[in-house]
């Protein structure tokens, strides 16, 4: 599934080509046993990951209004230790933060060793949103993309292994749901207003991020494109990519410095 969803660094991400409700060859009707799988696995590996305590993983989720990244959270990370996990979404950047070049906000939230971090938005939002709102120029725009690409290798070489997605949503499934959460009580106060002048620049969203992936998809951090007109397949997709590339990193428990063959407790 890695290869399938993966953006081959120097290739475009072609987004608006991509089949926004395919499947992946996976079936509802096992999905939930297939997640509770990955989520059991998941904590294993996790735990290892935290004893470990020499390196870390990161995984952002970017993706447009109501593409479902919190409830993809929510899914993938059940089960989780929450010491060894923690969860940041980044909203429009404080006045403090402003203060500050735009990736020191980021570098702050940053998984420490053994920790599983996730994003929910990024700094991708400083070279997609801003660009749309006139921001920034094709200029800082471009510069962007080489700082990004520069930033994201240095937290590799030191440690980091990064998995980004993209939950690619379509326009269509994105109405339903917004629309949900106004017809519910228990889900309305998830609305604003702001969404629905966003949606009407649909087709510049999905331009600045098919350019930001297409430019920022290399081989230490590359991008993913999920499927997320179904929930299902959305979160059983992140999780196998997460819990493929910490069984790629293989983290152990690391052995005891003392004998301890014999010793009872009393």
């Amino acid at each position: 599934m890695r290869d399938l969803l993966r953006v081959e660094p120097g290739t475009s991400a072609d987004l608006a080509r991509r089949n926004t409700g395919d499947k992946l060859g996976l079936d509802k009707e096992t999905a939930s046993a297939e997640l509770e799988a990955l989520n059991a696995r998941l904590a294993t590996l996790q735990n290892r990951l935290y004893a470990e305590r020499r390196r870390s993983v990161l995984l952002v989720l970017q993706g447009l209004d109501a593409s479902g990244k919190d409830g993809t959270i929510k899914r993938v990370l059940t089960g989780v230790n929450p010491m060894g996990c923690h969860v940041r979404s980044f909203t429009a950047p404080t006045e403090a933060e402003l203060d500050h070049d735009y990736l020191w906000r980021i570098h702050d939230a940053m998984p420490a060793r053994g920790h599983i971090g996730c994003f929910n938005r990024s700094h991708y939002e400083d070279l997609t949103t801003t660009v749309v709102l006139g921001l920034i120029g094709a200029t800082e725009r471009k510069q962007r993309y080489e700082q990004v690409r520069e930033f994201e290798r240095i937290l590799h070489d030191e440690g980091t292994t990064i998995v980004k997605v993209f939950l690619n949503l379509g326009k269509n499934e994105q109405r339903v749901r917004l629309q949900a959460r106004l017809d519910d009580p228990e889900k309305r106060w998830k609305f604003n207003r702001g969404d629905l002048e966003t949606r009407k620049r649909w087709d510049e969203y999905v331009h600045v991020y098919d350019q930001a992936i297409s430019h920022t998809s290399t081989e230490w951090a590359p991008w993913y494109v999920v499927p997320a007109d179904h929930k299902w397949v959305s979160a059983v997709a992140v999780a196998t990519l997460l819990v493929s590339v910490l069984e790629e990193m293989d983290p152990q428990i690391p052995a005891s410095t003392e004998n301890l063959d014999g010793v009872e407790v009393v």
